[in-house]
């Protein structure tokens, strides 16, 4: 039997295992191959809503779905927490000593976070990357009357790129609309000399940002956080006080990644078209995990899932990689309450950003409720 073992119950395994269950469902019902997903969490939780969450625009609820429903009858989901990949024996060890032996390995195991890499982080600051944070944060922020808030991309590369604008703008409206946006400065920290690592985000969002009053500190990397004072230390010697500090922590992949010699650089290494692991036989990637020069955002996940399937399925039969994934990658940019743009770019053709619309952010809207249909790989 043809074992093929994914790791990762986000986008990325959940729509690659339903592409597989399609493309071998003949070989899988002939007892051939068997698929099998291993997730730690028994539920996928739509990410971006922890942006909305943290607002109160968004019910917990909403944001989740239990990973077996989400996936073909033909995938065996196993909630099991990876602890060591063995890539000499071929085998993926679980806690517990139990192991999942395969003979192809799809590594979708996305990013997680690392606040304590920050000092005085865990302490004094919040986030919206995570369910839990972003309650707290939304409690925080219903009761701040007055006082400075600053956003501060602390770690780059990060999930979602685009979503410290979008927090930026969409608290902006948000406090204006309470009444409190003239007792409550915005601020927002980049650590590069540009408000975003792509370049016509920043071009786009920088006027926007002084249109609305918001303090921009650029060349702003943070070294640390003095809970007592609140106050925000670059390395660059700046200095900047905070009532809320909304920050995105640095970023890392999965440790037993590291412990199990399949990471370069922080980030499994990856073909960026064939999406194979650099220096593995059978061994893939997709999603957050990866080294490649994309965003880390959940489409990028979606438009790798097809192309990597096509390449599994074709290394089943003994063919070399058919498919080749362009980098496409396409991220809504909510522009405030009531208002988005989006970008829409691949590895030969740059971004750009149109004029913000109300269309766009209903069709923002639309598609988190259509999310679902996308993990299964429907959309």
């Amino acid at each position: 039997m043809h074992r093929i073992v994914i790791i990762g119950g986000g986008p990325g395994g959940t729509i690659t295992a339903n592409h597989l269950a399609e493309g071998l469902a003949g070989e899988i019902r002939a007892g051939k191959v068997e698929v099998t997903l291993l997730t730690d969490q028994p539920e996928q939780v739509y990410k971006p809503g922890f942006l909305y969450l943290a607002l109160g625009l968004e019910a917990p609820e909403h944001i989740h779905r239990p990973v077996r429903e989400l996936v073909s009858p033909y995938i065996q989901v196993r909630i099991e927490h990876v602890s060591r990949v063995d890539t000499a024996n071929r085998q993926v060890m679980v806690d517990g000593g139990e192991s999942y032996p395969f003979d192809q390995l799809i590594v979708a195991s996305g990013a997680r976070l690392d606040p304590a890499a920050t000092p005085g982080l865990k302490e004094a600051g919040d986030w919206f990357y995570d369910e839990e944070a972003s309650k707290r944060l939304h409690a925080k922020l219903e009761k701040l009357e007055k006082g400075r808030i600053v956003v501060s991309v602390i770690g780059v590369p990060h999930m979602c790129p685009v979503a410290p604008l979008e927090i930026t703008f969409m608290l902006d409206d948000w406090l204006r609309r309470r009444g409190r946006r003239d007792a409550v400065e915005l601020a927002y920290t980049y650590p590069i000399n540009r408000t975003h690592s792509i370049v016509q985000c920043a071009e786009w969002a920088t006027p926007e940002m002084l249109q609305r009053g918001v303090h921009i500190e650029t060349f702003f990397n943070v070294e640390a956080i003095d809970p007592e004072e609140k106050v925000l230390r670059s390395m660059e010697g700046t200095e900047l006080p905070f009532d809320v500090l909304i920050a995105v922590p640095e970023h890392r992949s999965a440790a037993y990644l590291e412990e199990s010699g399949l990471l370069q650089s922080g980030w499994v290494p990856t073909d960026r078209e064939t999406l194979a692991v650099k220096g593995q036989e059978g061994i893939w990637a997709l999603g957050d995990t990866t080294d490649l020069p994309v965003s880390k955002a959940g489409s990028v996940a979606h438009y790798q899932s097809s192309h990597l399937a096509k390449n599994v399925i074709a290394h089943y039969y003994g063919v070399g990689p058919v498919a080749r994934y362009d980098g496409k990658t396409i991220c809504f940019v909510e522009a405030g309450l009531d208002r988005a743009t989006f970008i829409e770019f691949n590895y030969q053709r740059p971004p750009r950003v149109p004029e913000p619309t109300k269309m766009i952010h209903w069709a923002k809207l639309a598609y988190n409720n259509a999310y679902w249909l996308t993990a299964k790989g429907a959309l």
